[in-house]
């Protein structure tokens, strides 16, 4: 009997501990909130995704009513092997457009055969008041890195974003080791969440998972 009831405990908390956890549809657009870029559902790959476009400045879709503070941020990206053409990643603890922290990548720089700018493959920015330049030349080489394992720039790769309070750590294609791992710079503590592009940049995401803390 005991045996049975502790099994079933785990098995609850296990469940508990799945619910958590929340894949937002990402061909659903009327739950996201979509800042200058229009988005498409397709079917790229084998997976059911989402294509934003490209436009100059940065785009953003941000999903309604919900709030992120500590956990994990998963998601399947694919920019393209175009200097200066590709910026793609998540935003989170966003105040509004304007106001969020960000993890994005460079898939242009990936494979890069310029070897430093492949130390500028993944990039933290706090904004408005760190921007990448303002980081790169105030602080260089500690919020931006190489990405490892190195994945294919014009194809798919799995981002792994945990925010564990002030610790920000980024994980690529499954890998133990990180890409980055820095410092928040704000003192916010919660906000939304966002698929993040840059300038002239679009970008395609897939498999979105949010698992608080």
């Amino acid at each position: 009997m005991k045996k049975s009831v502790f099994l079933a405990t785990l098995v609850v908390s296990s469940l508990l501990l799945h619910a958590q956890s929340i894949k937002p549809n990402l061909q659903e657009l009327d739950k996201w909130n979509i800042v200058n870029r229009t988005a498409a559902a397709v079917h790229e790959d084998g997976k059911n995704a989402i294509k934003i476009n490209e436009v100059p400045n940065d785009g953003q879709m941000i999903l309604k009513g919900y709030q992120f503070s500590n956990g994990t941020i998963e998601v399947d990206i694919k920019g393209k092997n175009a200097p200066q053409q590709s910026f793609v990643g998540i935003a989170f603890h966003s105040i509004d457009d304007k106001t969020y922290d960000a993890i994005y990548f460079r898939p242009f720089n990936f494979m890069n055969a310029d070897t430093i700018r492949r130390w500028r493959a993944v990039q933290y920015v706090s904004m408005p008041d760190y921007p990448w330049e303002k980081l790169r030349e105030q602080f260089p080489g500690k919020y931006e890195n190489k990405v490892n394992p190195v994945p294919d720039p014009d194809g798919w790769f799995h981002a792994k974003i945990v925010v564990d309070g002030k610790k920000i750590t980024t994980y690529v294609n499954g890998s133990q080791t990180p890409s980055l791992v820095v410092e928040k710079l704000t003192s916010t503590t919660t906000g939304s969440i966002a698929l993040w592009v840059g300038n002239n940049s679009g970008g395609s995401f897939a498999n979105l998972v949010v698992t608080p803390k």
